[in-house]
């Protein structure tokens, strides 16, 4: 009961945080707080605050959401502290799906029309998604865990050496892969909120309601089956949630490091908990981290802005270097 009270107090606090930097970011911009004092009045700053920042800052919170999700998925299903949402092919196939679409279509004059009809982004999340069935299928399903790492990193490394060639071969499309590479949130809009919240709202329900599972596989494949949890149907669910829900946020934002892999610890070093919640409270700190990192990119060399990906990087990697060393002990990581 002591759990249950400390996770919905943590969940309480997260959610009070995430709103007051929801207010904060609507104001930060090259306009400052003007747009929000005068949003009533001018029908420029109402725009402005209405259809780009409000937007992108709850953009981001959805898109961390998803990625704090996938990644206390990911550290469950493979039972590792440093799984993260990108492990299964995903990240390699979204990047690989935007260089074959800047290459194919970026200088034809049918480009205007393929990119309105399909865009980047369902070139990105077509991408990821191959890059999990090429995962699945090199590794023959899902029942052995460690050949399903395994098979994620050799396909992401094959994936990423295709990128490597198509932008060398299109030398134009550099600029905006690099774009994708370092990650943004600046060009999310009502309609991508929209897909991304229900994404997470359907990906949330589904985890939580196997974290019973995950529970069972904390203490060990032998024993979870001794327990009789359907652990290869489960595994293919928790696999397709984790593909999805990376694969949307990703199409999105592009390829924003360490949301997904230091919000579970984070949860883990405030509360101990179930899985169940900690999947909901590892969306919750995924949201936030990542809307506040896009807060602090608009304002840390305002009007310019930083990749937001570069900003959760250093932060992420400091603090995940932090944690080592303040946990180290033998034979484990934390």
């Amino acid at each position: 009961m002591s759990g249950a009270r400390h996770s919905l107090w943590l969940a309480c606090a997260l959610l009070l945080a995430s709103l007051a930097v929801l207010l904060l970011g609507a104001g930060v911009g090259s306009t400052g707080f003007e747009s929000v004092l005068n949003a009533h009045t001018d029908p420029v700053a109402w725009q402005i605050l209405w259809d780009i920042r409000l937007p992108r800052t709850l953009g981001a919170w959805v898109a961390g959401g998803l990625l704090g999700l996938a990644g206390a998925v990911a550290q469950g299903l493979f039972r590792n502290p440093l799984a993260d949402p990108y492990l299964l092919g995903s990240a390699s196939g979204a990047a690989l799906g935007v260089a074959l679409a800047l290459a194919l279509f970026g200088s034809s004059p049918f480009a205007t029309q393929w990119l309105v009809r399909l865009g980047l982004t369902g070139a990105a999340f077509a991408g990821a998604v191959i890059g999990v069935v090429l995962t699945l299928t090199l590794a023959r399903g899902v029942q052995h865990t460690l050949r399903l790492l395994l098979a994620g990193v050799i396909v992401g490394v094959v994936l990423g050496a295709g990128r490597d060639l198509v932008t060398i071969a299109s030398p134009d499309t550099l600029q905006a892969m690099q774009g994708f590479m370092l990650g943004s949130t600046g060009f999310v809009g009502w309609a991508a909120c929209g897909v991304m919240a229900g994404m997470l709202l359907v990906a949330v329900l589904v985890a939580a309601s196997l974290g019973r599972v995950l529970d069972g596989l904390a203490l060990g494949e032998s024993t979870a089956l001794s327990l009789g949890l359907p652990l290869g149907a489960v595994r293919g669910v928790l696999v397709a949630g984790l593909a999805l829900a990376t694969g949307a946020a990703v199409a999105q934002t592009g390829l924003i490091a360490f949301v997904g892999l230091a919000s579970p610890h984070l949860v883990r070093s405030i509360v101990k908990t179930t899985h169940a919640r900690l999947l909901v409270l590892s969306a919750l700190m995924g949201g936030l981290l990542l809307m506040a990192a896009d807060v602090l990119a608009r304002w840390i060399i305002s009007p310019q802005e930083l990749p937001v990906g570069v900003l959760t990087a250093v932060l992420g990697g400091s603090y995940l270097l932090w944690l080592m060393h303040r946990r180290r002990r033998p034979g484990g990581f934390l």
